[in-house]
């Protein structure tokens, strides 16, 4: 990566473990019961510059209406909009000077409350308060410094629900849990690699104790830009470390492949049709294609674009997947519309070449020009197809539009919004300047932390975990639970670590819900196993119980599927049962049919006694039947 001249930046976002949300304090909680809910359209304000941020016009041209689910538990009239924020919480600003002093960044005498524009909706107020902390500082990693650009406090925000037709749905629990946004300074992919930077990055912010972990409390964005592109792309959302590499490999090759596209639109000499969209609705009206079919069912028209000299540009894929007309795709999807068929690759899904004919003579296009054909209510068409224009438009004069893009579960990226500039902020009047004094500084430098390959090593030595086992607890949400557990029970600190993070991974992968599984359950899983109620094997089990859903606790896990350690005697009498079922095959194999008879008695006896019981009695009972 680096010889292709790949340059990123990491924002990492990650959740402080206070307690409180950043300006109220409700306590955060991650519920799906919402007890009443409210709608609001959101529009945007002019920043500080006195210009509206591009970002924020885009999201208000969808013209979204937002609804909000509310939790008294988790949420007030602070998170509503309806009461002015309470004061910054002190918890929050004196973890965010010691995570500054732990990266040698350089806080300021006095941090400005700010307000960000957001209008997606994840903000009920139109804007997420922020305020930047310090600047500078830097880490290691492998050898290799990483410069910090910046230590940002902020609140973070709602949480998506998902969309229902013109309707955006978000759950108020998550806004405004404070966080920290750290950006580093760019450096060539692979001198470190993107992984590994998140990775430190992230340790050294758990060294601390003072951060949430589990799933959504940390997340990373990546800001790509590449060698001879002079445009950075910020990609959010990346929510697993191993995505880090993919993402930015995929979209290294993306904005590769627009330059490319670029040079052959400069060559095409196009320039947008002074005829603008055509409504061939009635055109269309005994087409075949059921997606178009469907459309003018419901109340939808259909318009044709014609581009002048750009016959095969929208299907021209300088790498696979890269195309055009995939990026004009996203940017309508993301107006709520179906998407868009383009002349590349007509006639297909239900659309004849006679109907590419009649449309063509319709909207005069010629040999060598390129049109879109596009589903969409009359209202929005001009808009819709203003954008499109103008990102052609883009690509063809500056190669890679400035885009905010999403991570994709397999590694890609899609459009999300045009990158936001300066013009998306402007002062906050409901809180005031935050004033550190250095004697504040002085008095925090007991409570930075310790390195974290330290904690690791301190892990090791304490508990007697191997190395990947250490970094795994380490890395885990379980860590505090872990030591507790291990520190004060008799169970081997290495199965305890196994279990939080192999077991309960595998169930996950399986489908099942950890969220389900309180810590106080599984400390209570393994009180009954050093109490002798309960054998290893039935650790796992009581999980899975409880994370299907079948089991509300470790009792009912317990009572419902009838484990509980057997006595000696009725283990053998088992044993000797099973054996005996299975006489002719212990004659033909001996001492082998221990392993056959293993797999009958485990699935038989698994939970009532440890592996290592069940194969040392069968082990004695086939010896005993041979003599």
């Amino acid at each position: 990566m680096a010889k292709a001249g790949v340059r990123v930046g990491l924002e990492v976002h990650q959740q402080l473990d206070t307690g409180k949300k950043l300006f109220c304090k409700c306590r955060p909680a991650e519920t799906e019961e919402y007890t009443s809910r409210f709608t609001r359209k959101l529009r945007a304000a002019k920043g500080e510059l006195g210009e509206v941020d591009a970002a924020a016009l885009f999201e208000r041209s969808k013209s979204k209406s937002i609804t909000y689910y509310a939790n008294p538990q988790s949420s007030c009239l602070v998170e509503r909009d309806e009461e002015p924020p309470r004061g910054l919480d002190a918890d929050a600003r004196r973890t965010a000077l010691i995570i500054a002093s732990a990266l040698g960044s350089k806080v300021f005498g006095e941090i400005y409350p700010m307000r960000k524009t957001v209008v997606d909706g994840s903000n009920t107020t139109g804007f997420q308060r922020t305020m930047l902390v310090s600047e500078g500082g830097g880490f290691d990693v492998g050898g290799v410094r990483v410069g910090i650009q910046s230590i940002c406090l902020e609140e973070d925000a709602a949480k998506n629900l998902g969309d229902e037709g013109s309707a955006r749905k978000f759950g108020l629990g998550r806004l405004g849990i404070p966080l920290v946004e750290i950006a580093t300074e760019p450096f060539e992919a692979g001198s470190p690699g993107t992984r590994e930077a998140a990775l430190a990055l992230g340790r050294i912010l758990r060294s601390s104790k003072r951060v949430r972990r589990g799933l959504g409390s940390i997340r990373q964005d990546v800001n790509v830009s590449i060698k001879g592109g002079d445009t950075v792309v910020e990609v959010k959302g990346v929510q697993q470390l191993d995505q880090l590499e993919a993402v930015v490999e995929y979209e290294a090759k993306r904005q590769a492949g627009l330059l490319q596209i670029s040079a052959r639109l400069k060559e095409s000499g196009w320039s947008p049709d002074k005829d603008g969209r055509h409504d061939v609705t009635g055109l269309f009206a005994a087409c075949s294609s059921k997606i178009i079919k469907g459309a003018i069912k419901g109340g939808q028209r259909i318009f044709a674009a014609r581009f002048a000299g750009m016959g095969g540009m929208f299907g021209y894929s300088p790498y696979e997947g890269i195309r055009l007309g995939r990026d004009v795709a996203e940017l309508v999807r993301f107006f709520g519309l179906g998407g868009v068929f383009h002349s590349d690759e007509l006639p297909n899904y239900g659309v004849t070449q006679q109907d590419v004919d009649a449309l063509k003579k319709e909207i005069g296009a010629v040999d060598g020009d390129a049109f879109l054909l596009l589903a969409c209510p009359e209202e929005m068409v001009g808009t819709v197809l203003d954008h499109v224009t103008s990102r052609i438009a883009h690509v063809k004069d500056s190669g890679i539009p400035a885009d905010t893009r999403l991570a994709t579960v397999d590694g890609q990226t899609r459009f999300l919004r045009p990158r936001p500039g300066a013009a998306r902020m402007y002062p906050e009047t409901d809180v005031p300047p935050v004033t550190v004094e250095q004697g504040e500084l002085d008095g925090l430098k007991g409570e930075i932390p310790k390195p974290w390959d330290e904690s690791i090593a301190e892990l090791q030595e304490r508990f007697g975990l191997n190395l990947q086992l250490a970094e795994q607890v380490f890395d885990s949400r379980y860590a505090a639970l872990f030591e507790e557990i291990a520190s004060g029970s008799k169970v081997s600190p290495t199965f305890v670590a196994s279990s939080l993070c192999s077991t309960i991974t595998s169930l996950e992968r399986e489908g099942m819900d950890s969220g389900l599984l309180p810590d106080h359950e599984i400390k209570k899983a393994f009180e009954l196993l050093g109490q002798g109620k309960i054998a290893k094997e039935s650790v796992g089990i009581v999980f899975g119980s409880i994370m299907s859903g079948k089991a509300g606790t470790v009792e009912d896990a317990v009572a419902g599927l009838s484990m509980g350690v057997m006595d000696q005697a009725s283990l053998r009498k088992a044993i000797e049962r099973i054996v005996s079922d299975n006489a002719q095959l212990v004659a033909n194999q001996k001492e082998r049919a221990v392993g056959p008879l293993m797999g009958i008695a485990m699935k038989e006896l698994r939970g009532k006694a440890s592996g290592e019981e069940i194969n040392r009695t069968l082990v004695s009972c086939i010896a005993k039947r041979l003599a």
